[in-house]
């Protein structure tokens, strides 16, 4: 059982820069695929980043991809996701999750574990 808690959200400017957080508690956190997604008001949830737990490949959604960094710290059982750059469509609550089956997926579906959110509103 892993359980993540999701912090560092804020009302940002655009342009500026935000680091989230996501704490795991529980075993194995070291092989778990470790990924962050966001639901924006009214859309649906999106996959932002993701990062293995063998090696540490990352993979980026195409819109974040220059701007937005996924990092761990396998021995603090964390996930980083630093955000620069930061724009008004980056608004939205963000979630980090787990795939125990270490897999890299972008899919939602393919996570079994999720923090409760943390939210980022980003103005002009």
């Amino acid at each position: 059982q892993l359980q993540l808690v999701d912090s560092g959200g804020g009302l940002v400017q655009a342009g500026d820069s935000l680091r989230l957080s996501c704490a795991a508690s529980g075993l194995f956190f070291s092989g778990y695929t470790m990924g962050w997604f966001r639901q924006a008001p009214g859309k649906d949830r999106e996959f932002v980043a993701t990062i293995r737990g063998t090696d540490g490949p990352t993979t980026y959604a195409e819109s974040v991809d220059d701007r937005f960094a996924i990092s761990r710290d396998n021995a603090k059982k964390t996930v980083y996701l630093q955000m620069n750059s930061l724009k008004l469509e980056d608004t939205a609550d963000y979630y980090c999750a787990a795939d125990p089956y270490d897999r890299g997926d972008t899919s939602a579906s393919k996570y079994e574990y999720w923090g409760q959110g943390t939210q980022v509103t980003v103005f002009s």
